[in-house]
């Protein structure tokens, strides 16, 4: 059994002691990775400076690998199938790609609390709450980030698989980088690196797990979520 399991009822709240609210973008057309990061690194320096509000920004990326600030060259097994980009956020190795929901989150922890981990739990009890409105039970696991799914077959042990990752940076305590969820991605594409430098543990996506979930419900369970865990969100213009 996984060693601590998140339900929504007992969700850490995030929130802004003035209540304001978050934009909540989505852009309609994937997003070039280092497109992105320009983006999202811009708006965080604005919103340090106090000249933005805050920003969820949901996209796809083009089939690609991004290696977080932990990654080791040896669990990039195959460096020739997709684009590899070297990023500034925790983690390791992970993969972006048409079918999975990347929700970039660009928060100010001054406003809400300067708490590293209880930052990285509420992001967990968000993944952990939009996974049960779509009829999936999430959960976590002490020392490995990430939300995991329990699967069970006739005859066979209880194996964990990965539905979602987080990797997230924090500059002047404003957070960007953000999560992915496995919404219907071709998961033989996770074949070419060892994800998030699990390799006893596979991945799954709400498809594999007989779920014909779109991406706009998938969205509309993110903003449910969100808005208990982290408050209010308004709709904003994605960064272009």
């Amino acid at each position: 059994m996984l060693d601590r399991v998140l339900n929504t009822t007992a969700a850490p709240i995030f929130g802004r002691a003035d209540g304001k609210a978050a934009g909540w973008a989505a852009s309609p057309e994937p997003v070039g990775y280092e497109a992105a990061v320009a983006a999202m690194e811009a708006r965080a320096a604005a919103i340090a400076e106090g000249a933005a509000g805050e920003l969820v920004w949901l996209l796809e990326h083009p089939a690609l690998y991004t290696a977080g600030v932990s990654a080791k060259p040896s669990d990039l097994l195959d460096p020739d199938r997709f684009p590899v980009f070297r990023t500034g956020r925790g983690g390791q190795f992970t993969y972006h790609g048409p079918g999975q929901r990347v929700a970039y989150v660009m928060l100010d922890l001054t406003a809400r609390r300067r708490d590293v981990r209880a930052f990285v739990a509420a992001l967990e009890a968000w993944i952990i709450g939009a996974l049960a409105r779509l009829g999936v039970e999430g959960q976590v696991r002490e020392g490995r980030v990430g939300v995991w799914v329990e699967r069970q077959s006739p005859g066979l042990p209880t194996r964990e698989d990965k539905i979602a990752a987080i990797g997230v940076k924090l500059r002047r305590w404003t957070s960007f980088h953000g999560i992915a969820l496995n919404v219907a991605p071709d998961l033989t594409h996770f074949a070419g690196i060892v994800p998030c430098g699990v390799s006893e543990h596979g991945v799954t996506s709400l498809a594999d797990l007989g779920l014909a979930a779109s991406l706009e419900q998938a969205d509309a369970a993110l903003l449910a979520s969100f808005r208990e865990v982290f408050g209010p969100a308004e709709p904003a213009e994605a960064p272009r």
